[in-house]
């Protein structure tokens, strides 16, 4: 099995998540992608809140047609499962080439996140 976030992308989500505490207006690029493989669901994260390492931040798609930017709880994630039991992957070969607000419009207007 896969953790849902690697090592070197566990600093650079923590690194984000101080960086958005200091800056107003931060826009990280997402870090990394993380979906259902037998569901709708996905999410890009850009930052962890330094203060509660539980606490991701990113753009969140549970494949109702409506994705939104919010907090999501890792511990949570690692404990979702899709229909066919499936539990929650990391896209090894997502690279965030744009920032989460770009992402965030692309999304809104497709009704789903399109990475």
């Amino acid at each position: 099995m896969t953790k849902l976030i690697s090592d070197e992308q566990r600093v650079q989500l923590l690194a984000n998540g101080c960086r958005s505490i200091e800056t107003d207006g931060f826009d990280p690029r997402p870090v990394v992608k993380l979906f259902t493989p037998d569901a709708g669901a996905t999410w890009l994260l850009s930052e962890i809140d330094p203060e509660d390492e539980d606490r991701a931040f990113g753009l969140c798609d549970l494949g109702l047609g409506c994705p939104e930017l919010g907090y999501v709880s890792l511990e949570e994630l690692a404990s979702v499962r899709g229909r066919l039991g499936l539990p929650v992957e990391r896209d090894l070969r997502f690279q965030g080439d744009k920032r989460l607000s770009a992402y965030g419009r692309e999304a809104r207007l497709a009704g789903r996140i399109v990475a």
